[in-house]
């Protein structure tokens, strides 16, 4: 009997900062930057945001408490600050990405964190050693899983393994020891939930399901501390996670080199807002429109290859992928994203403005988008093959990854500048700049707080 569950949980329980590579460290502080830049800008301006709000007071859990949401004035309960963090920080869906396990690990992993910090007053230091071992949980059960085949049964990861990382984290800062995360992992076992079925009419579905695995891993993870008793092999049993969830699993993954590989180094951030299935793509659309001068004009027909997990969440159906009017729907639609790269030269946040504009809907009729075989046998999924028939002649491209990944990881310049763009406009330039320096340095601070 493998015995992944108790493996997860004595490394979570027993991670130490000092022990950490600095590299690893210092990487974990800039994934942390990037997500709190999302909260504050997805909490003011998602259209799903004010639902969110209004949930916490009407359920009544939304009373005064010691955990901050970032960019509110007020704060809240560890509950609430948890499940809103987490839902605002993957409301634009320009979060981080762990390419193999296909998730986002900060949404349900920092959230948790924070708002087991906040309630504790932990050190700094443990809640960075906390959100690591969370990024390792969740990163490798998803690798475990076989994201194709989870998505394959309509599983969105990032809330289901999520959950598992969100627990390991909350419960690493609580000071819980292996055998109550092993606990907390089997509570979250049964909170672990989030389907893709969004993608049908542009729901809100998938933001509130990571702010529940936050919320319900930060749970998980009390309930253990009271003494809860959660199921035993959560993870590996019969009825455990991984085989309930995935028609192809490989135990061997989820612990595989714990402890000397770091899947947290693997972690990569977005350059666009929108689904990471789109980025390869529109790094190479963006690139080609500059290099031989082209406008939206000049555009014949644009056929894109991706792997065929992208195909799931970006190009199919076709034809209603090309119409996209709702924010998660332009998110999830290749056509779109590629059409408004090609028509202007750029893609960012603002320009869901555009959603329903004919000049655009014309482009997005000559985009197809296909899976091709060529992509699947490549280490990360996220590839694009591109051909561009133009007036000015037909131009290919092969884009093995999108910008942002662990090998173009963006230096801190350009961290602190996509942090500012989100964040200034909601707190304003000398609060965001203090909150940013301030995440940077947060495994050295003394007692952790949010500015």
């Amino acid at each position: 009997m493998t015995d992944e569950t108790r493996t997860l949980a004595a490394y979570a329980a027993g991670l130490r900062l000092e022990h950490v590579p600095a590299e690893v460290v210092a990487r974990a502080e800039r994934l942390i930057l990037d997500f709190v830049g999302n909260v504050a800008r997805g909490g003011a301006e998602a259209e799903s945001s004010p639902a969110l709000r209004a949930l916490v007071k009407k359920a009544g859990f939304d009373g005064p408490g010691p955990c901050t949401v970032i960019g509110d004035t007020r704060t809240y309960a560890p509950a609430a600050a948890a499940l809103l963090n987490g839902a605002f920080g993957h409301s634009l869906d320009f979060d981080d990405t762990h390419a193999e396990s296909s998730l986002h690990p900060s949404a349900p992993v920092v959230s948790a964190a924070f708002a087991a910090a906040q309630m504790t007053g932990a050190d700094s230091a443990d809640v960075v050693a906390a959100i690591i071992a969370g990024y390792e949980v969740c990163c490798r059960l998803g690798v475990a899983l076989d994201p194709a085949k989870h998505y394959g049964r309509g599983f969105h990861p990032t809330a289901t393994a999520g959950t598992f990382g969100a627990a390991a984290a909350a419960g690493r800062v609580m000071g819980l020891d292996a055998d109550a995360i092993a606990c907390a992992y089997g509570v979250a076992g049964s909170q672990a939930a989030g389907s893709l079925q969004f993608l049908v009419n542009g729901a809100w579905n998938k933001r509130y399901q990571v702010g529940a695995a936050a919320m319900n891993g930060l749970m998980a993870a009390l309930l253990a501390a009271e003494g809860f008793k959660g199921a035993a092999q959560a993870i590996e049993g019969v009825h455990g996670f991984l085989k309930g969830y995935s028609d192809d699993v490989d135990m061997a993954l989820a612990v595989r080199d714990l402890g000397t590989v770091y899947e947290t180094m693997k972690i990569g951030l977005k350059p666009y807002p929108s689904c990471r299935y789109t980025h390869a793509a529109l790094d190479g659309l963006l690139a080609m429109r500059t290099r031989n001068g082209l406008s939206g004009a000049d555009i014949e027909k644009v056929e894109i290859g991706l792997h065929p997990n992208g195909i799931t969440l970006t190009g199919a159906p076709i034809d209603e992928k090309r119409r996209a009017r709702t924010v998660v729907a332009g998110q999830f639609s290749m056509p779109f994203t590629a059409a408004v790269a090609l028509d202007q030269g750029s893609f960012g946040w603002d320009d869901y403005r555009r959603l329903g504009d004919a000049a655009l809907d014309a482009l997005a009729d000559r985009v197809e988008v296909t899976a091709d075989p060529r992509l699947e046998d490549r280490p990360h999924p996220f590839g694009a093959l591109l051909r561009v028939t133009t007036a000015k002649g037909v131009f290919e491209a092969d884009i093995p990854d999108p910008s942002g990944e662990p090998e173009t990881f963006p230096d801190d310049a350009a961290l602190t500048g996509k942090f500012m763009t989100l964040a200034t406009p909601v707190m304003g330039e000398a609060q965001a700049r203090a909150l940013g320096a301030q995440m940077l340095a947060l495994s050295t601070a003394k007692r952790f707080a949010l500015a």
